[in-house]
């Protein structure tokens, strides 16, 4: 099994200031985060853990949204230190902690009402994505609820190389390149390129992974692409990926 090119720590240490933002910019803000952020709701009066917080997009939003009490995990020194500038600048309340979403030691059994992982799994590789999911479930109360977005598995063979967003699956296979690492990109609407990578997992990974944790309901899940409110919006920069699936939602109970 091949490994990245960079570590998820180097390149998002590096490449940080690119996705500093106070509104959506990148693709996967329009296409991935806004109907996943939607997926969440109701989060009033909630406790909320975002898993891979980066800058604190998804956190400022679900604390603007009425979550009692956000918390955000980042990998990235580079990443924490940004989120905790925005929250100097506007304090809401959030509070950032630098660590590795496969160890939530440091959070209590049962302690949080809403765990979001956005894009995290597609650092982590099967055997990291099982025991992160082993400690979301430790942390999720009973009738918890936890919601992660991932690229489709079947992306990086329908699409290559090109903007607004690809990740390079070679000439591998989807069942054969099962644990291989793809590196990608995706742009902002101004044209601004972020590196991004995939270590890559089949459907069957994720639900085994689910099972495995002990979640035993059905999750909701949905297939995410370009809508037509944003091909209305900016058909240059969204046509490409027309009717392509770019991203799968999920959201299962505790």
């Amino acid at each position: 099994m091949c490994g990245p090119n960079l570590s998820t720590r180097e390149m998002y240490d590096t490449t940080a200031h690119r996705w500093a933002r106070s509104g959506p910019v990148a693709l996967s803000d329009f296409t991935a985060r806004q109907p996943v952020l939607a997926m969440c709701e109701p989060v009033t009066g909630l406790g909320a853990l975002d898993l891979g917080a980066g800058e604190g997009y998804c956190s400022r939003h679900l604390r603007r949204a009425g979550a009692s009490r956000v918390q955000g995990l980042e990998l990235s020194a580079r990443m924490v230190e940004l989120a905790r500038g925005a929250e100097a600048r506007e304090p809401l309340g959030i509070v950032y902690h630098h660590g590795d979403a496969t160890d939530l030691s440091r959070f209590g059994e049962a302690e949080t009402d809403l765990a979001l992982a956005m894009f995290l799994f597609n650092y982590l590789d099967p055997a990291q994505t099982r025991a992160c999911m082993r400690e979301v479930a430790r942390v999720l109360r009973p009738g918890g609820r936890f919601v992660f977005a991932v690229p489709h598995p079947v992306f990086p063979f329908v699409r290559s190389p090109a903007p607004p967003f690809y990740l390079d699956a070679g000439s591998g296979g989807y069942f054969s390149s099962a644990g291989q690492w793809f590196p990608g990109r995706i742009w902002r609407r101004d044209g601004v390129a972020l590196d991004v990578q995939l270590c890559h997992k089949t459907i069957e990974h994720y639900f085994g992974a689910m099972r495995d944790a002990g979640f035993r309901s059905m999750p909701r899940v949905l297939e995410l692409g370009v809508t037509e409110q944003l091909m209305d919006m900016d058909p240059a920069f969204f046509g490409p990926l027309r009717d392509i699936p770019l991203h799968v939602a999920m959201e299962i109970i505790r």
